[in-house]
C-alpha cells in the first residue's frame, strides 16, 4: 500500500509520539531557517543515530514535516524485510529511511515530486546508518541489508529500489 502521509506512516510504525497541535492548514510554507535547521538536525542523526539526547531533533523535524504544506515526502515500504517493531534497530533504520528522504526534498525542492528519487535517498539512507550500526555492534548483521550494500556496490542498488516502487508503491 501506498503511504503517502508521513504521519501516519510514521505513527503507524511507532517510530515517535509527536503531540500535533496543528496541521499544515494551520501555517503557512517553511522558512529557509526552518529548512536550514531540520538538514541540521538530520545530520546530527546520522553522525549518530543511536544518541537518545536527538530524540528531540528527530521529533522536531517530524512535527515540521507533518505542518508544512510545502514539503511532502512520499513513504512507500521498499525496504519490506527491515527489522519491525521492537527488533533491534528497527527503528533507527526506519527513521533513517524517514530523514534521508527528508533531507533529499529539501536539498532538491526541484526534485520534490520525484518519487524513485526519494526512494532512492531513503535506501542509501538506511544503508549509511546500518554501516554505522555495525561498527557498534558487528554481530547484529542482516543479510538483507548486506545484499542491498552488494547491490549498491555492484551500480544495481537503483534498479532494485525501482522495481520495489513498481510492487510496493502503487497509488
Amino acid at each position: 500500500m501506498f503511504l503517502r502521509m508521513i504521519s501516519a506512516a510514521l505513527v503507524g510504525c511507532a517510530l515517535l509520539f509527536v503531540p500535533i497541535a496543528s496541521t499544515a492548514a494551520d501555517r503557512g510554507p517553511s522558512t529557509p531557517e526552518e529548512r536550514k535547521q531540520a538538514l541540521e538536525y538530520i545530520a546530527h542523526f546520522e553522525a549518530d543515530p543511536l544518541n537518545p539526547n536527538l530524540k528531540p531533533e528527530i521529533q522536531w523535524v517530524v512535527k515540521w514535516m507533518m505542518e508544512i504544506p510545502d514539503v511532502h515526502v512520499d513513504l512507500c515500504p521498499i525496504l519490506d524485510k527491515l527489522p519491525k517493531g521492537d527488533k533491534k534497530d528497527g527503528q533507527t533504520l526506519f527513521t533513517a529511511m524517514v530523514l534521508a528522504q527528508t533531507a533529499f526534498v529539501l536539498e532538491n525542492p526541484d526534485r520534490q515530486s520525484d518519487t524513485l528519487a526519494q526512494y532512492q535517498a531513503g535506501v542509501e539512507g538506511v544503508l549509511r546508518i546500518y554501516e554505522l550500526l555495525l561498527k557498534a555492534n558487528p554481530k547484529d548483521r542482516q543479510p538483507y541489508l548486506d545484499e542491498l550494500i552488494q547491490r549498491r556496490e555492484a551500480g544495481t542498488l537503483a534498479q532494485f529500489v525501482k522495481e520495489r516502487a513498481e510492487i510496493a508503491c502503487k497509488k
